[in-house]
């Protein structure tokens, strides 16, 4: 197969390179490789020919063509091109394919896989019409973007060299002393290059961004509001917040806040509405208008001989609000009906002898009058009695806590008897 046998040379090298035993699994040397390669990093202040050699370990140990040819003759036969290309790659573009990817920095750091961006979130304010009917509300906002000039790197030449302030890591370390000789350490974005690790030379800064990598830009958004959405629902621009070099672009999302209608209140996909009714109406029936969301007039109304009592809920089907993405289809609106009675007094004499004709009531018989203590009506308002009972029993509370409280030095007095 190789013209001829190869000499064996050493096999073990590599699984001591990453400290795992020859039958270690595929897992256990991905383990092994990623501990150590973080903490041999060089950005990170490792060793680089560790470094390198991790690599190399974990490249051949990885493939199980190399691995089986190393396990039988050893370094030196890797070395001879039998593994089909045994060329050693980049050490730096094996731990970035490990972890998924990243960017390199031109002095050859590794700065990992890109940041994720904040999203940018505002409130919209909404009305009941809005979410009833649809609309589009147009929004001029801010935002940064990359330089278009240095496409964000911030210097003329689109070079950087490693931040002197963190030595390229991105992040400073300050001490603090504290109370008792305790010592606080606090890790921080370092300031000088926010966190990148890299700064632009300051005679090499881009004349456009003055080496900020980023310029503002004005935009307007459409910004859509579906018939049916409801109160605190998200509409979302993906990727159209603000730019930054080496960050995966955040989103803008605008949180819809209902205002309070005066007439119609929302219940799911149901709209409901109070509406007074005389007591005539109620009992005699009534008719009227009512001006939908949508401006359209509804005649609402009852058929002859039908009696509306108070605090009775009466429905309209498929006039209700929208369903959402499904516009066609429509949830109910729902009317409470309160009925209005006469003042005192309203009613002659003659007014309720006719009442009485037509609605004659059932009357005690004499025999129970007569054995009846007679009682006297009087108006009350029951949230203002409510409010009085409530006041009442946290008096009675205290008085309770009060007494709890002597009780103990009224069982220490003696009582001599003779």
């Amino acid at each position: 197969m190789f013209g001829r046998v190869p000499k064996r040379s050493d096999n073990s090298k590599y699984y001591e390179v990453l400290g795992v035993s020859k039958n270690a699994s595929q897992d256990e040397l991905k383990k092994a490789y990623r501990k150590a390669a973080i903490k041999n990093h060089p950005d990170k202040g490792g060793d680089p020919e560790k470094f390198k050699e991790l690599a190399q370990a974990y490249e051949v140990l990885n493939d199980p063509e190399k691995r089986e040819i190393y396990d039988q003759y050893g370094e030196d036969a890797l070395k001879e091109g039998m593994s089909g290309g045994g060329g050693v790659h980049n050490p730096f573009d094996i731990f970035e394919s490990f972890f998924g990817g990243g960017g390199f920095s031109d002095h050859g750091g590794f700065y990992g896989r890109k940041k994720q961006g904040e999203d940018v979130v505002h409130t919209l304010k909404v009305s009941l019409d809005n979410l009833y009917n649809g609309t589009t509300k147009k929004l001029s906002l801010s935002r940064n973007i990359l330089c278009p000039k240095c496409k964000g790197k911030g210097s003329n030449s689109g070079k950087t060299v490693k931040c002197y302030g963190c030595q390229g890591s991105g992040t400073k370390t300050t001490t603090r002393q504290l109370l008792l000789g305790m010592i606080q350490r606090v890790q921080q974005v370092c300031p000088d290059c926010r966190g990148s690790g890299e700064v632009v030379h300051e005679r090499d800064r881009c004349t456009h961004c003055k080496g900020k990598m980023v310029v503002q830009e004005k935009k307007v958004l459409e910004v859509h509001v579906e018939k049916g959405m409801k109160h605190g629902q998200k509409i979302v621009f993906p990727g159209a917040a603000d730019e930054a070099p080496d960050t995966v672009t955040g989103d803008i999302v605008f949180v819809l806040q209902q205002r309070e209608h005066p007439k119609f209140k929302r219940k799911f996909d149901d709209l409901y509405i109070e509406h007074n009714l005389t007591l005539k109406e109620a009992l005699c029936g009534f008719k009227f208008v009512l001006t939908h969301l949508d401006g359209r007039k509804l005649l609402v109304k009852t058929d002859p001989g039908q009696v509306v009592k108070p605090g009775q809920y009466k429905a309209i089907n498929d006039e209700g609000m929208p369903h959402y993405q499904r516009p066609f289809m429509k949830g109910k609106l729902v009317i409470h009906f309160n009925v209005e009675f006469p003042e005192s007094g309203a009613l002659s004499s003659e007014q309720r002898q006719s009442l009485k004709t037509i609605f004659p009531a059932k009357q005690s018989s004499d025999m129970d009058v007569d054995v009846c203590e007679e009682t006297v009506l009087h108006d009350v308002n029951m949230d203002e009695e409510m409010r009085r009972k409530q006041r009442q029993r946290q008096y009675e509370a205290y008085d309770q806590d009060d007494d709890d409280d002597d009780e103990p030095d009224m069982h220490r007095v003696g009582c001599n008897q003779q």
